[in-house]
């Protein structure tokens, strides 16, 4: 009988420690690393790693699977960049708790959050659960090719205690706050890694009203924080608009002091918020030295829009012969945007702006009509775009207007061309402040939001995007690879108590990927209609991953799901007393 299942031969390892890289074997035996080195003996399989790097599996903490991982084994697109572990239900939406009367509010806000396609959702999900303990139980029946995690989600616990009442602005009462508290804790009893929330007024539901929690005063969010410290653990997990008067900070690092749990925000650059990032990582650290654990979300590009006809955003989406003609099938759709007669009649219109709520009117205009903001996605697209390359001034040079330039442009590939529009984290037009903010021990490399924004963002590919651009071609500057490694594999899984999990070393989960870094590369995005009720999402694939494995199992080879599906669901932290199981 073999000594190993598997042996993974003389790569280059990079363990997630953040130390640096060796060359060796890796050894695995009932899905957990037995050991690393120079291992004697044979497995039932070998993998020869030779000029490949061995890395942990990425810890993605901040995806939007919740619907999809009722019903999906492949969870594509994170598992097709070596994602092992991924954490969902954050920004305060999610499927449970869930009155049977809900269901359908439910789904409208987490497809105005996060641009799911509500017929997939509707269709998809079978809503064999009420409490949040039944939907982890419902979670638990179904194995993957990845591990999930999961929040308690402010807007489900809302609508589940205040019913009808639950509206923007609306208050609760003590009792209702009460509630709310013990719904949390006995979500973090039976397993979730923590409770998320969203404050800002971009979140909005499939009506256009701002999400639950928006309004909802430190009070709340303080005694919801303290269920989860009578539980034990968990993480605060919170997107805002980060108003002065709100004090964010003050209350997060009051919450944490109090409980010795941690908090997490989304740290973005954006015009639009009256703290800036500065201002933000600056607020963080003054509690932080005061004895509190607020941890920064940060993301590695710009945080944006991926814009064509078929997606759910594009310049032209408020031009009267559009929205004429937004309701045919594609084909018919197609054969009318490339009519030169009709391609003149919709630039020669004014966009109507008639129903557009007045709190994002300025980021409407960005998308209609933000031309030196807009770049042409091009097969070797840069994510890090200059000036130069926008479509105002290849418009310019080209002698065109930006609009259209921007429509032709939609009309490449047959109607499938991409535009990309960076609206958060791009204001100094290129990613510099980055850099200082990757060797910080208080952010995290996050903000993904894998298997969300179908139709706008395809940013599921984040730990791709790291090793290809940070690591290797970044022109203004890289990171080491062990830095990008640790952050994206040890920092994630810490940070949610998951200390089985982020370093190759023995006891430590199999959970492994091998990388071609010669050969990695992001391919171009499509769109694809899936889902479903063929529903639509924005998906990118990879070339480079030789292999991704999940407790041992090879769930991928050279980007191609093998059928495996040792993933589960995570209940609460994973000690690090798992680490003597391989000795």
């Amino acid at each position: 009988m073999p000594a190993f299942d598997l042996i993974i031969r003389n790569g280059t390892i990079v363990d997630g420690t953040g130390n640096p890289r060796f060359t060796g074997d890796v050894a695995v035996r009932d899905g957990l690393i037995a050991q690393v080195g120079t291992v004697s003996g044979d497995a039932a399989e070998e993998i020869d790693a030779r000029g490949k790097l061995v890395t942990p599996g990425f810890v993605d903490i901040h995806t939007h699977y919740d619907g999809q991982a009722t019903w999906d084994q492949e969870m594509a697109p994170s598992s097709w960049h070596g994602v092992t572990t991924v954490v969902m239900g954050n920004c305060g939406v999610g499927f449970a708790p869930a009155r049977p009367d809900k269901h359908e509010w439910l789904i409208g806000l987490m497809e105005g959050v996060e641009d799911i396609p509500g017929t997939a959702l509707a269709e998809g999900m079978d809503w064999n659960w009420e409490t949040f303990p039944e939907y982890l139980d419902a979670l638990e029946k179904l194995p993957r090719t990845v591990d999930v995690g999961t929040h308690v989600p402010h807007g489900s616990v809302r609508a589940y205690v205040l019913g009808d009442r639950e509206r923007p602005g609306a208050i609760p009462t003590d009792e209702d706050i009460k509630q709310m508290s013990a719904i949390v804790e006995d979500g973090v009893r039976a397993g979730a890694l923590g409770f998320s929330t969203s404050r800002t007024v971009l979140h909005r539901d499939i009506d256009g009203e701002v999400v639950p929690g928006t309004t909802a005063t430190k009070e709340e969010l303080i005694e919801i924080g303290r269920a989860m410290g009578r539980a034990g653990h968990g993480v605060f997990e919170m997107a805002s608009d980060m108003k002065r008067e709100w004090d964010e900070f003050g209350w997060m690092g009051a919450l944490s002091r109090e409980t010795g749990l941690p908090c997490t925000y989304a740290a973005l650059q954006s015009i639009a918020k009256e703290m800036s990032l500065d201002e933000q990582i600056e607020s963080m650290r003054a509690e932080n030295d005061n004895g509190a654990n607020i941890v920064a979300q940060i993301a590695l590009r710009g945080n944006g829009i991926v814009m064509a006809w078929q997606g759910t955003v594009h310049p032209f989406r408020f031009r009267p012969s559009w929205q004429a003609i937004e309701e045919l099938p594609w084909e018919e759709q197609k054969a009318k945007l490339l009519d030169p007669d009709f391609k003149a009649q919709v630039l020669s219109e004014e966009n109507d702006l008639s129903e557009v709520n007045q709190d994002i009117i300025g980021l409407i205009m960005v998308v209609c009509q933000g031309w030196p903001m807009q770049f042409e996605m091009d097969p070797n697209f840069n994510y890090e775009p200059t000036a130069e390359e926008s479509i105002a001034a290849r418009a310019e040079k080209a002698g065109k207007s930006g609009e259209e330039y921007a429509y032709d442009l939609l009309c490449r590939d047959d109607g499938k061309g991409f535009i990309y529009l960076p609206i958060l984290n791009y204001a100094d037009g290129n990613l510099d402040f980055l850099m200082d903010l990757q060797q910080s021990d208080d952010t995290v490399n996050s903000l993904s939001d894998g298997g969300a924004h179908c139709g706008t963002i395809c940013d599921a590919a984040s730990p791709t995007f790291m090793l290809q651009h940070w690591v290797r071609d970044r022109d203004r500057g890289t990171i080491s690879l062990e830095n990008a490694i640790k952050r994206q594999c040890a920092d994630t899984a810490r940070l949610y108590g998951l200390e089985d999990r982020g370093v190759i070393a023995p006891g430590y989960l199999a959970d492994l990927n091998i990388i071609d870094m010669d050969r990695l590369k992001l391919g171009k995005p499509w769109l694809a209609f899936d889902l479903p009720a063929g529903g639509k999402r924005l998906l990118q694939k990879a070339e480079g991953y030789v292999a991704t494995i999940k407790n041992g199992k090879v769930t991928f080879r050279e980007g191609e799901w093998t059928g495996e599906t040792p993933g589960g669901l995570i209940r609460g932290p994973q000690r690090a007393e798992l680490a003597e199981a391989a000795e």
